[in-house]
């Protein structure tokens, strides 16, 4: 009689290491002229992406310290209180794709629960990846770790080795994680068009997966307004990064002693809007152009739209998902989607 053979114990195994694709390059040039496209329109805007740089994204870890800041928190309440409750949703062994990783902790704290096959981190740049999926890779040895560079709001299409360990199996289910709150940088049709790319990137995985999404919530304007407007100043210091960055990407010569931070709750829309609004008239040049900006005028930098549950329960629905479930706080402040693909 043939004994058969022994398994192989983990720790013999030969260790993971995390695997990383760039699908996102910058052009410099089609970079300055979008920015100075945007700055030319009539009501002056630019897109939020261009807040986070370096120092950008270090402030903007900051404002989630903040007390006048919930969001980060209350979400966290919800995953801690509730995260048994999502992993009933979840299929065993899935891909966990995590738009807008950054840091990767809040993916990371839900490994335990979840039990993913594979993590996927996107986010703009691989570089900024590379130090946390390693350290992720030391804590979780067995699974399966990919950092992806691209716009995800361009395009959700990820290339096929991305979501596959490359073994010739069936396709995971895919489950999107966005959370934060993200969706709210998105007007109401451009979040509808994002939720169909993310349906649609669920159903060419395997069967089970589905979408896990941070909303924020329509609420009084004494309390939204404070969360975009601290009393310390980080939040200004976030917003006014963006005018540095401008001159370095497009050659202006913006001077941040003429600007100031304004952030308001647009009751109709339903959402608090950044902005820099001049302190003076201004004239700001670069090579070959110039704009004038009147004192009280503004550049609109940042949408954060808040929504309702059923609404965003209908949205969902029409992008294509179909059973669909929130976790919400004590004070009906935010709130945790689940949506079937």
């Amino acid at each position: 009689m043939v004994s058969s053979p022994s398994p192989v114990p983990l720790h013999a195994l030969p260790p993971r290491t995390p695997r990383f694709v760039q699908l996102h390059h910058d052009d410099q040039a089609a970079v300055r002229d979008e920015l100075l496209r945007s700055l030319m329109a009539p009501a002056a805007f630019t897109a939020p992406k261009y807040l986070y740089d370096a120092l950008g994204s270090r402030l903007f870890d900051a404002i989630t310290e903040l007390p006048e800041y919930y969001p980060t928190r209350t979400e966290a309440g919800i995953f801690a209180a509730h995260a048994a409750e999502m992993a009933r949703c979840v299929p065993a062994g899935t891909t966990l794709m995590d738009l807008g990783a950054g840091n990767c902790q809040k993916a990371a704290r839900l490994f335990e629960v979840f039990k993913p096959r594979r993590y996927v981190a996107v986010d703009i740049s691989v570089d900024y990846l590379r130090d946390a999926l390693a350290a992720l890779q030391r804590q979780h040895p067995a699974m399966d770790l990919v950092g992806v560079g691209m716009d995800f709001s361009q395009s959700l299409a990820l290339p096929p080795d991305a979501l596959s360990a490359g073994d010739g199996g069936d396709p995971a289910p895919l489950i999107v994680f966005y959370p934060g709150s993200s969706i709210g940088n998105f007007t109401p049709d451009e979040a509808l068009h994002f939720l169909r790319d993310a349906h649609g990137a669920c159903a060419r995985g395997g069967t089970g997966g589905g979408l896990l999404i941070g909303v924020d919530r329509v609420k009084a304007a004494s309390v939204l307004e404070p969360a975009y407007d601290d009393a310390l100043g980080v939040t200004a210091a976030f917003n006014r990064n963006l005018l540095p960055r401008i001159n370095r990407l497009a050659g202006t010569d913006f001077q941040l002693a003429d600007w100031r931070h304004v952030a308001l709750y647009n009751n109709v829309a339903s959402r608090i809007e950044m902005h820099l609004e001049a302190m003076r008239a201004v004239t700001v040049r670069w090579p070959g152009g110039e704009r004038r900006f009147e004192s009280g005028e503004r550049i609109h930098t940042e949408n954060s739209y808040k929504w309702q549950v059923p609404d965003f329960e209908a949205l969902l629905r029409a992008a294509g998902f179909q059973a669909t479930q929130a976790w919400t706080d004590a004070r009906g402040w935010f709130s945790v989607f689940w949506a079937q693909a």
